[in-house]
């Protein structure tokens, strides 16, 4: 290992934070931001209908309004498609997928008309004067585009023998709703394309972008400036993105597209959106025999290039950090007439953590043991690390029962448990949550440059930008420990495909494993040059590539639900999460409550919701809640260090760890605390657990 940290998560001495300084002044420069001399506006038309034929578009009156500069449909861009989804999981009937609408639609608010103008008000205005003339389409039946599924031989005499318990959730679709809605500005000039856009995924931005105007990659330069967050949305192309870039070879101009909240709603990514069933064999002694579930995921009408993503994982990391006997996984994701879900935050993790989790504690209860106590059980011992799962995948390292103890510790679980009786025969609804998952990140390859300008300044590089993580802090630290120069003598190029090698990107809690091993490879081939007597400057760039690693945490929590009414109070939630050797305790404890915050919106108030037409009826912020301040609870969070054995670093991942186990203790807990209530199993519950959800729950006859 050559970096290593022993910091705590809670210790209070907070490394500064390089990124500061510009943000909190006013200086952070986003693509909204940007202008360009003589620049025009982009405005699209979007489908009023998610399953129609298009009988006529006219843009005639729009053509002629003040200041329109063009009007373009499907004809004239050339009827260009979107790119392919990932070529690994490969759909069972892949179609290409236009990128304006040009004989039908296919879900509402797919663009079909773009309107360029010489100002945004002129554009929204010409837009409005288009005129579109439908045949309404019966919505054709959700097709499986995706299959993923894993079995072992399953003995149904075993099933009979022991108590089986089942559990049938769904997981209504989410808005990644980060700050920054998506924008991009396509320039072209010269036969090239500068292309500024909030993408995750630089180098595959390019290459689509090349891909659809026909050009090499040479000719395209795509710039990520600040990015305000992403959570998985921005890792594709969309087609508004490829629209603008060829209007912009069109009309050899500077176009900024910038969508609007509202159409962040309509035709972003979404995320979620996943029906879980899920059956548990377990013996009276507590051993858990056999596993089935059954996991149903909606993808809408296109596929991004993960889309496949969530429904991979969510089969593959059951039964998370336990020992079962038998499996019987199996997973279909369906096309749908609705716009696209692709990964976020979490992709899939969460979904199989909160199937587990739920079916271990009602198994608790079907056999009269402590939930906790049934988790030691049948926890997988550290000593078999590494270890391979049922489904194939390799834990490379953890300690999940230390994770449950330092959880229980904290939380002081077991006074807590004798606390609940308390307050249960006082007529109090009060329920405990309990939640372990598992966290694949990690993995892959990455790209890393390093400029040795003399022996005291340099330049480092990276493939992964930041969308808010503070990735040009930890970078640059790390570069100064591997090479011995003060940190104000580095400087850092992030997002930028011309000054920064070919990259995946920043997704999947891979930046620090898999980007940061890659720069400390190149600061040591580097100072290895130098060594050698390379003279000044020296440049390396290299490649890192790894198999995947492993994190791992418990989250617990203590609800108390008010019974006349369903509301929710979170009275205690602790954390124990282990994501190997922190390179930045500041920085891993923020990103760990910013994926609680989600995780809790999820479980608690988040949905989004189509009518039966097709049509988004939750597409504002007066439609779709989200946490406030007040609704964020003191979260404790504690960490344990279990180096992974698959990167130098001995890093894992903590951006998606708040989404994966939050959301599985808070429905633990409400189920507990009804269980106690009702004297017997609530009956089904969902996300989001609104009041009303609850409420219903607490007059559950059945």
């Amino acid at each position: 290992m050559i970096y290593a940290s022993t910091l705590a998560l809670t210790a209070t001495d907070r490394p500064h934070r390089l990124e500061n300084a510009r943000f909190v002044t006013g200086q952070g420069r986003y693509v909204h931001n940007l202008h360009f001399a003589n620049m025009q506006h982009a405005v699209f038309v979007r489908s009023d209908y998610a399953s129609a034929k298009l009988l006529k578009v006219d843009v005639s009156v729009a053509q002629g309004e003040a200041g329109v500069v063009a009007v373009f449909t499907a004809q004239d861009l050339g009827h260009p498609t979107l790119p392919d989804s990932n070529p690994s999981f490969a759909p069972q009937n892949p179609t290409a997928f236009p990128v304006l609408a040009s004989s039908r639609v296919h879900y509402v608010g797919q663009p079909i008309v773009l309107v360029v103008a010489q100002t945004l008000r002129q554009a929204q205005e010409a837009a409005a004067l288009v005129f579109i003339d439908y045949e309404a389409l019966e919505e054709q039946a959700d097709t499986p585009t995706f299959y993923a599924g894993f079995s072992t031989d399953i003995d149904t005499q075993a099933i009979t023998d022991h108590a089986t318990v089942d559990i049938d959730i769904t997981w209504p679709r989410v808005s990644a709703l980060s700050m920054e809605p998506r924008a991009c500005v396509a320039r072209w000039q010269n036969a090239n394309l500068t292309c500024w856009l909030g993408t995750q995924t630089p180098s595959r931005a390019q290459a689509n972008l090349a891909l659809a105007l026909g050009i090499d990659t040479d000719h395209v330069h795509v710039i990520t400036p600040d990015v305000g967050g992403a959570f998985g949305a921005k890792s594709s192309i969309y087609p508004e993105e490829i629209a603008v870039a060829i209007a912009a070879r069109s009309l050899k101009s500077t176009i900024l597209w910038a969508a609007s909240r509202s159409e962040e709603f309509l035709s972003a990514c979404h995320g979620r959106g996943a029906h879980l069933q899920g059956q548990l064999g377990v013996t009276e002694t507590g051993h858990f025999t056999q596993l089935s579930a059954q996991i149903e995921v909606e993808l809408g009408a296109w596929l991004p290039y993960s889309a496949a993503i969530p429904l991979h994982n969510s089969t593959r990391i059951l039964p998370g950090p336990y020992r079962v006997d038998q499996l019987n996984i199996q997973g279909q994701a369906l096309a749908s007439h609705t716009a696209p879900v692709n990964i976020f935050r979490g992709a899939g993790r969460p979904e199989a953590t909160l199937l587990i989790e739920t079916l271990v504690d009602k198994a608790a209860r079907a056999i009269r043991v402590d939930p906790v106590e049934l988790r030691r059980f049948n926890i997988i011992a550290a000593q078999d690390m590494p270890y391979l799962t049922p489904t194939g995948e390799t834990y490379d390292s953890g300690d999940f029962a230390a994770t449950l103890s330092l959880a229980c510790d904290k939380f002081d679980y077991f006074a807590q448990r004798t606390e609940q009786q308390r307050r249960q025969h006082q007529g109090e609804i009060i329920g405990i949550g309990v939640a372990l998952y598992v966290e694949p990140c990690g993995h892959g390859w990455e790209s890393a440059r390093v400029t040795l300008h003399d022996g005291q300044r340099a330049t480092i590089a990276s493939g992964s930008p930041a969308q808010g993580q503070g990735h040009a802090t930890t970078f640059i630290d790390l570069a100064a420990h591997a090479l011995g120069y003060e940190r104000q003598h580095i400087d850092i190029n992030m997002g930028d495909t011309q000054t920064c090698p070919l990259g995946v990107g920043a997704l999947a809690s891979r930046s620090m494993a898999i980007g940061g091993s890659a720069l400390v490879k190149a600061c040591q081939e580097a100072l290895a040059k130098r060594d050698q007597g390379a003279p000044f400057p020296i440049t390396v760039t290299t490649r890192f590539e790894s198999k995947e690693t492993w994190s791992n945490g418990c989250v617990m929590v203590r609800v108390k639900i008010e019974g006349d009414t369903g509301v929710l109070h979170i009275e205690q939630m602790v954390w124990a999460d282990d994501a190997g050797v922190i390179l930045n305790p500041t920085l891993a404890y923020d990103q760990l409550i910013g994926g609680a915050a989600q995780g809790l919106g999820q479980a608690l108030m988040e949905a989004l919701q189509y009518d039966e037409h097709g049509q988004l009826i939750t597409g504002s912020l007066m439609d779709y809640a989200i946490p406030r301040a007040q609704d964020m609870p003191n979260i404790d969070v504690y960490s344990l260090h279990t180096a992974s054995t698959t990167n130098p670093l001995g890093a894992k991942g903590v951006g998606e760890a708040g989404c994966i186990g939050v959301p599985a203790a808070l429905m633990n807990a409400v189920r507990d605390a009804l269980f106690g209530y009702l004297g017997k199993e609530p009956p089904e519950l969902s996300f989001p657990l609104t009041s009303e959800t609850i409420w219903r729950a607490i007059g559950f006859r059945g």
